[in-house]
């Protein structure tokens, strides 16, 4: 929301209250409080009729601070608020001996903030190395009075070259310079400013993260109320917000994850190709074993298939009964399907249709939202009659999750968690919470319930979703996928920026619907798709009202599919590593390039390539041609497919047939490649194969590969000069080390491999 008409004038109607002067600054247990009133105060009789602006400093896990600026003090707050961990921790609080002797300064780990005692107002966001990161400045806080109502907003600055990344799942330009961002859930598809997932929480290159804790309306003006500073506001007389400090994007997004939560470990077999029998089309059980016989008879690996909505009678969204006509023998159909070693997925969401048998009993029961005046909510978008399952009642949420029990019994393993977005404010909550804030935090409630149901039933570690919306801390409930998108290039590059976005907003995997979901993709389009879907974190073949079987396009297609999904499980034992580390640290699978090479300003802003953990670059080819063109930061950079070897630090040109795209090793990297490339779930470390990418002399690190139970076997791999020795630091069966990506590997012999690697011109 933008407040000013150009930078000297406010708008029509709009009036300003501003901190002028610092009164009094005092500590109050282990937080900084700030008093500035918004006048300057030469007497005692100027305090009167004067507005005063309170604000707070808090410290909840290290490295983090959190700034409340507060107007008036007594409003109701009925939540909900997002869940922050807090953790005990030293702050430092120092005041000066008096006014004018020097700033007040509050530390929480290496992040201080120091505030101005006197004059106008000013407090500096400042590094433990003494770089100020980001200020907020006398003309920063705002307390403002419009024709909308009140709102609260802040101002930081911003650096020359400094690059805003995040804000949730965005599909326009990935850098968020000059951009007007609305934090609001919308299903509005790929193609617009409208997103899914939106995250109150940006990650600046400068060396900071801002998280503005408010799950309700959050209006972002990056650049563009003023071009020099980061403007964020909200509804109200208060507005919260954190700093994060890290010395690297990685270290941001592992305080940032700390704070609201990482992401929960996933299941090996999630990590195969999913297909799907897309939305509109018509299928019954001859259908999904067609396509199963198909692939299978292809030879093409396949881990999961999911029933899209039609697998319930139309009209009848959501009751989770199965269409009778279509299939008569569901628990039988799951129990063939799954004896050929699939997962089976369902697709759900929480609207209850007024068809649906669950719509009466869930009035009567009380557990659908109601309006002011106790009628059930209902209107006719999507499904008619639709009725919404309010889940701050604990007795609803019980009865919603016991509905899917049932589905789990019978054999279903996983969710695909659609929808959330569509959420009333003309309504009142079972546990009376504020409906502006419900609207975006309602899909947070929603997977939570249904993930938790899988942890529950299934175990931690093999739960996984496949969710459409989310906001701040959605993170914990993977995977996410991209939503609705056109099968056009312009929409596969148009996802793959939301994706990263996302990932630069703490969400560790992500999908997308391989092909497109509009329409139905040209063959070049598909084929294309299909490599960017399969070195993706998941990899699901969807769509609208068409089939994503890739015999539908073209016998290359077919080829192509699966080329790429036995590269994929040959990759398992890197992915299922990385894996750990989005669950550890929250640093996601799929990389904005950014957030590799945070000193190469070459990829600031860079949205149409990333890193697919730290030691792949993946470049998406977005055209039916073989030119394409890939930014390789510096080194020697070893394609993995063709095994050529190319100098990097700048762009490159280059041609690649449907079968190919720019897939390129990172120089020092040790890649484990797996033996199996028929499924996700092998015993990864076993017969596993070390490759060896421009190690430079003096190498000496240890490579962990995850075991098919989850226990790491470890590798030493030390280089001096032309020799580079690799020693099996525990018990794995038939390991061997190869150079390069094509180079013949070499079995280990008593758990030790030597070999001459030449020295690098």
């Amino acid at each position: 929301m933008k407040f000013t008409d150009g930078y000297w004038q406010l708008r029509p109607g709009v009036d300003l209250l501003r901190p002028r002067d610092v009164e009094d600054i005092v500590r109050e247990g282990d937080d900084l409080l700030a008093y500035a009133p918004t006048a300057r105060i030469d007497s005692r009789g100027d305090t009167l009729n004067q507005p005063l602006i309170t604000i707070r400093l808090t410290s909840p896990v290290p490295d983090v601070i959190g700034v409340r600026i507060s107007h008036h003090l007594g409003a109701v707050d009925p939540g909900p608020h997002f869940a922050l961990a807090r953790a005990e921790h030293d702050v430092v609080v120092e005041l000066p001996e008096a006014p004018g002797k020097g700033p007040a300064t509050y530390t929480s780990g290496r992040l201080t903030a120091r505030v101005a005692t006197e004059g106008p107002w000013r407090m500096e966001l400042v590094s433990d190395d003494g770089r100020v990161l980001t200020t907020s400045t006398h003309h920063s806080v705002g307390i403002l009075s419009t024709p909308d109502g009140r709102f609260v907003r802040e101002q930081l600055t911003m650096g020359v070259n400094e690059t805003i990344y995040g804000l949730g799942e965005r599909f326009g330009t990935f850098a968020k310079n000059g951009q007007s961002v609305d934090i609001w859930n919308e299903d509005g598809g790929t193609a617009s400013e409208q997103a899914y997932k939106n995250v109150p929480f940006y990650l600046s290159d400068a060396g900071y993260g801002l998280f503005v804790a408010h799950p309700e309306h959050v209006s972002f003006e990056i650049g563009t109320e003023v071009v020099s500073r980061s403007q964020f506001s909200v509804a109200g007389s208060e507005l919260q917000y954190y700093v994060v400090y890290g010395a690297t994007p990685k270290e941001i997004l592992e305080r940032y994850t700390a704070l609201t939560g990482r992401p929960a470990r996933v299941p090996a077999w999630s990590y195969g190709l999913w297909l799907s029998t897309s939305f509109t089309t018509s299928y019954d059980e001859q259908t999904v074993t067609s396509f199963v016989s198909g692939m299978a008879e292809r030879d093409l690996p396949l881990s999961v298939f999911h029933f899209d909505c039609f697998w319930m009678r139309q009209f009848h969204w959501s009751d989770f009964l199965w269409d009778p006509a279509m299939f008569p023998d569901p628990q039988g159909m799951l129990t063939r399907l799954k004896a050929r070693g699939l997962r089976i997925c369902v697709w759900i969401n929480p609207y209850i249709a007024q068809r649906s048998y669950l719509f009466e009993e869930g009035r009567a029961l009380g557990y659908l939202v109601r309006r002011a005046d106790g009628s059930v909510w209902q209107w006719d978008k999507w499904q008619a009659g639709m009725a919404l399952v309010d889940f701050t009642n604990p007795a609803a949420v019980a009865w919603y999750q016991g509905k899917l029990k049932a589905l789990l019994d019978d054999g279903v393993d996983c969710f695909k968690t659609d929808f959330g977005e569509r959420i009333p404010t003309d309504v009142v909550w079972h546990d009376g919470s504020d409906p502006q804030r419900m609207h975006n935090y309602y899909t947070q409630l929603y997977n939570k319930v249904v993930f938790e149901l899988l942890e529950t039933e299934r175990g931690e570690g093999d739960a996984v979703l496949f969710a459409r919306s989310a906001t701040a801390g959605g993170q914990q409930f993977p995977v996410h996928w991209g939503g609705d998108c056109e099968s056009t290039f312009v929409a596969m590059a148009e996802s793959l920026r939301g994706g990263l976005s996302l990932g630069m907003s703490g969400f560790g995997f992500w999908s997308h619907d391989i092909g497109g979901f509009e329409g139905t993709p040209d063959p070049a389009v598909f084929k294309r798709w299909v490599a960017f879907g399969l070195l993706s974190s998941h990899s699901r073949l969807h769509g609208s009202n068409s089939y994503r079987v890739p015999w539908a396009f073209d016998d290359e297609a077919v080829d192509v599919t699966r080329a790429f999904t036995r590269l994929k499980m040959r990759l398992m034992p890197y992915l299922a590593g990385l894996g750990e580390e989005a669950s550890t640290t929250g640093v996601p699978v799929m990389r904005a390039m950014a957030l590799e090479f945070p000193g190469d300003r070459g990829v600031a802003g860079l949205g149409s390539q990333y890193m697919l953990g730290d030691a792949l670059l993946v470049a998406p080819v977005f055209s039916a041609g073989q030119d394409t063109t890939v930014y390789l930061p510096q080194g020697r950079w070893t394609h993995l497919l063709t095994g050529e070897v190319v100098a990097g630090s700048g762009w490159r040109q280059e041609k690649h047939g449907f079968d190919s795209l720019p897939l390129y090793v990172r120089p020092g990297t040790v890649l484990p490649i797996g033996a199996d490339e028929t499924g996700p779930e092998s015993a990864w470390a076993d017969g596993v194969t070390l490759r060896l990418f421009e190690l430079p002399d003096g190498y000496d690190a240890v490579t962990s590969v995850l075991g098919g139970t989850g226990a790491a076997a470890s590798f030493r791999v030390v280089r001096t000069g032309s020799q580079v020795t690799v020693t099996s630091q525990d018990a794995v069966a038939g390991w061997s080390v190869a150079l390069g990506a094509l180079g013949e590997p070499v079995a280990s012999a008593a758990g030790e491999v030597t070999l001459s690697i030449g020295t690098h011109p």
